[in-house]
């Protein structure tokens, strides 16, 4: 027997569960591609760009992945040889490290802990370290969603400055922008970097990148350039050029109506949101903890996302049996884990098109799995979740 109906409620952390008027936005014929009406979206989606990333400097646009993007802030940077710092706290610093790997540049780890944040003072004591000043860029996400951890950015750009080092500073938001703060310029990074289909709930596609000065300085001598990524082919007078090619049309209409909506809700506002409901994602799985089974793969409370929960499942239990239940019967897709984490984890997503009773509803939808599937937990769950919303809300 079950009881699921409709559309599934995705609870993975991308892509995110998109509003209905995201969806209707696309629902229109394309543009003129060189119409006013077309360059005056490609300018306005630019500067809402800069307005999240919270930095003074250049935006682009890339019909592409993270993995794109990921590409797209090495090649324009970085040549043959050159050595960069991967800042290791789940996966997908990792991730980026091997793709630079992979583009003929030199990878060094500073080894973290998926259970943990990056250490700012172990990065300002390798870079203290690098007298010779081999290190070109310094890599890191500002969260993982492999782990559930968030990143100090602030204070790692702060390492970095105290250690005097000229390595660019590169920070992947694709998890956290509009989500968290971010403070691109005030936190002293020089390249940033997220994509379309999670805190901003439009459709996977899209990439998007973010440089300073000096990150467009480095880029006048980089030797990965190549014609699809290139910065400066991008800033031709041309409007084709921004895409190099064809416009993502559709896309842009769903991202101009995403971004409509976040920035009329705020962005403080949307940090609340976020924060709140992710302390109801935590004070469920903090009861549902008591019984040994169940836990928090990410130690330190501090340094849990306010995006992604990571679960881990311990005692022998089956995470995926889990989340095979909860998609089978109710409807509800949770996050399996992924790299160290398979078969150790589920995760549950909490960001982008959320509100509170979606997260109610699957937390209820887990706390039901935990009972038919008979995995030990902590009674009440959802009640504290409830709880911890009311205390925060008021009346």
């Amino acid at each position: 027997m079950v009881v699921r109906a409709g559309r599934e409620f995705l609870a993975i952390p991308g892509p995110t569960t998109m509003p209905d008027e995201v969806l209707q936005a696309m629902h229109r014929p394309a543009l003129d591609i060189y119409s006013d009406e077309m360059v005056q979206l490609t300018d306005g989606i630019l500067a809402d760009l800069k307005r999240l990333f919270r930095t003074a400097g250049r935006t682009y646009i890339y019909i592409a992945n993270g993995h794109g993007a990921w590409e797209a802030t090495l090649s324009n940077t970085l040549s043959r040889g050159d050595r960069i710092l991967v800042l290791e706290s789940g996966r997908f610093a990792i991730g980026w490290g091997d793709a630079a790997a992979a583009m003929g540049v030199t990878v060094e780890v500073l080894k973290g802990d998926i259970r943990r944040a990056v250490r700012p003072a172990e990065v300002e004591a390798r870079l203290r370290q690098d007298t010779q000043r081999e290190i070109k860029a310094i890599v890191v996400v500002q969260v993982d969603t492999a782990s559930g951890v968030v990143n100090d950015i602030a204070a790692i750009g702060r390492a970095i400055k105290s250690a005097g080092h000229d390595a660019l500073f590169m920070v992947d938001t694709v998890a956290s922008l509009g989500c968290l703060p971010f403070e691109m310029d005030a936190w002293n990074v020089d390249v940033a970097m997220s994509g379309s289909q999670k805190g901003l709930m439009t459709p996977p596609g899209l990439a998007f990148v973010a440089a300073n000065d000096r990150a467009r300085e480095r880029h006048r001598n980089a030797g990965l350039r190549t014609p699809y990524w290139d910065w400066t082919a991008r800033e031709g007078q041309e409007h084709y050029r921004k895409y190099s090619g064809t416009a993502p049309v559709h896309l842009l209409f769903a991202l101009r109506k995403a971004l409509d909506m976040l920035f009329a809700e705020g962005l403080d506002a949307s940090f609340t949101r976020h924060r709140l409901l992710a302390r109801a994602v935590r004070a469920a799985v903090e009861t549902w903890a008591r019984s040994n089974v169940l836990g928090f793969n990410i130690l330190d409370a501090d340094e849990r996302s306010d995006t992604v929960t990571t679960v881990r499942v311990d005692g022998g239990y089956d995470p995926v049996a889990l989340q095979t239940y909860c998609k089978s019967k109710c409807g509800v897709v949770l996050g399996t884990g992924i790299g160290d984490l398979s078969g150790k984890a589920f995760r549950i997503a909490h960001m982008g098109h959320v509100n509170a009773p979606m997260i109610l509803g699957t937390l209820g939808v887990v706390e039901m799995a935990l009972r038919a599937l008979r995995i030990p937990h902590g009674e009440g769950g959802v009640t504290a979740a409830i709880q911890s919303l009311a205390d925060a809300v008021g009346a």
